[in-house]
């Protein structure tokens, strides 16, 4: 098993004893679409995959947050603010701005990239290593921006 899938169920253990209901019900939705992915592939999930779900989670809550915010509703936005914050306590910590560049030059010399149809590349390179920790439609800019 996944050492990140248990501190997660760790983290719901907690979140059961200390009666923190609203964080109980992010944890057991994230639980949820890992065993979703679990049945859907008939494999189990191993550290990655729960990165890439957790990724793909916080992705659509920032999504939510943003359209909840222009219309105004600032009761929902508060909601998905607060299951961000408790799904961030699983990411691994954020890459600096400096570290992205860095990977992105790393990436452009390690694949030999010249121009914007090498991005598929270079995207490869640098996905696997910052899943979880960067924006990777940021990083795609970044890298669209190097390359043209």
């Amino acid at each position: 098993m996944a050492a990140l899938l248990d501190t997660i169920k760790n983290a719901m253990k907690d979140a059961m004893r200390a009666k923190e209901k609203d964080r109980l019900g992010t944890i057991r939705m994230l639980l949820a679409a890992v065993k979703q992915y679990e049945v859907d592939n008939r494999e189990e999930a191993d550290d990655a995959t729960v990165l890439a779900i957790l990724d793909k989670a916080v992705k659509q809550r920032r999504e939510s947050l943003k359209q909840y915010e222009e219309a105004g509703r600032d009761d929902l936005a508060a909601v998905e603010k607060a299951e961000i914050a408790v799904l961030q306590d699983f990411l691994p910590e954020a890459l600096t701005e400096e570290e992205i560049n860095s990977a992105i030059e790393a990436a452009v010399a390690q694949t030999g990239a010249e121009s914007m149809k090498d991005m598929g590349k270079v995207m490869g390179v640098l996905k696997p290593q910052m899943q979880g920790r960067a924006d990777m439609g940021a990083v795609s800019k970044l890298i669209k921006a190097r390359l043209s």
